[in-house]
């Protein structure tokens, strides 16, 4: 039988994604978003709206049995843009889903809620220190996504690493144009941490899972992550191999490549936000334990497959122009590092 469900941020990479794997499965799906994109999918319905609007929500989940809230804001965009979205949307959707009676609201939050955590892999308990606009809004809806939940709601949060996948572009573009072009590529510092990742089929999969697990499994908070994963510095290698030019990816010193990085984002010439640089300087990875015991979570695919993949698919599919990455389909704007790509 046909399960009714409810997908926000249906325009974006794991909304998109994701409607089409539910439709696929023969539920009767309606994306909602902000931006309606070309290329949705034909087995599903889709409306426009802001997630914001509670009442134009509200109507549009009557009779559903589930909502995934996919939509957010990134992290390039403004402070204040960030908060409205993610925590006043947050909030208007599962008010709306309270209102509609909908028993079930999977909310996906981000690993970024943990900050900066020196204590890997990080569990799900471990504290929530968020450390910039972003991971701070993340927090926040997280917890209105706990009061709805210790009111009755069944609420699945998931706390994914850093998903890969057809459509994803943001950063990695940058990456994937210098390999193509046959350039080397800057590392920041020796590159020998361990960052995980994840493809988004394995992170459909998962919600998936949130979907159809017993209230008493699902109404919990799971990291979601890939289990195989190395070094950035293979990671990223594995892409320049793929390219077939023998470039290599070249070590920059740390602490002055931070320095100029900081002062490029924080004047706008660089895309790298602050907590994505410290980020890639220590290990960042997360148990999935916790969703492999409960929830069955077990994912396919590795760092490099996902990374990979998600080359491929880049090469199969020119970039349309960057709109400064308001989405994570779109190749963000280089700014002054476009300029420093020929000394690689």
């Amino acid at each position: 039988m046909a399960v009714r469900i409810v997908v926000t941020g249906s325009s974006g990479m794991l909304g998109a994604t994701l409607v089409q794997r539910l439709a696929g499965d023969g539920h009767d799906v309606l994306g909602v978003d902000l931006r309606p994109r070309p290329g949705q999918s034909p087995d599903a319905r889709y409306a426009t709206g802001d997630i914001r609007d509670t009442p134009l929500m509200t109507d549009l989940m009557t009779g559903a049995d589930a909502v995934v809230h996919c939509a957010a804001a990134l992290p390039s965009y403004p402070a204040d843009e960030i908060r409205a979205v993610i925590v006043d949307g947050t909030r208007s959707v599962l008010q709306a889903a309270h209102r509609a009676g909908v028993p079930r609201a999977v909310h996906i939050s981000s690993t970024a809620v943990y900050g900066l955590p020196t204590l890997v892999p990080t569990p799900e308990d471990h504290p929530r220190e968020p450390v910039d606009h972003y991971s701070r809004a993340k927090a926040a809806a997280e917890e209105v996504a706990e009061k709805y939940r210790a009111e009755g709601m069944c609420v699945p949060i998931l706390r994914p690493k850093t998903f890969l996948g057809p459509g994803r572009m943001g950063l990695f573009s940058m990456l994937f144009e210098w390999a193509e072009q046959g350039r080397n590529f800057p590392m920041l510092g020796r590159g020998d941490v361990r960052i995980q990742m994840l493809a988004i089929d394995d992170l459909v999969d998962a919600v998936v899972r949130a979907l159809t697990a017993p209230e008493s499994v699902a109404g919990d908070t799971y990291n979601i992550g890939a289990a195989d994963f190395g070094t950035l510095r293979d990671d990223f290698q594995a892409v320049l191999d793929a390219a077939g030019h023998g470039k290599r990816v070249v070590p920059l010193p740390a602490r002055p490549t931070v320095a100029v990085l900081r002062l490029l984002g924080k004047t706008g010439l660089s895309p790298v936000y602050e907590r994505l640089i410290f980020k890639l300087l220590a290990d960042s990875y997360v148990s999935i334990d916790k969703a492999r015991d409960r929830l069955g979570f077990e994912p396919r695919l590795s760092n490099q497959d996902a990374i990979l993949r998600t080359y491929q698919w880049w090469r199969e599919n020119p970039a349309p122009p960057s709109s400064g990455g308001r989405t994570s389909r779109d190749a963000w704007r280089q700014g002054a590092l476009s300029l420093v790509r020929v000394l690689f």
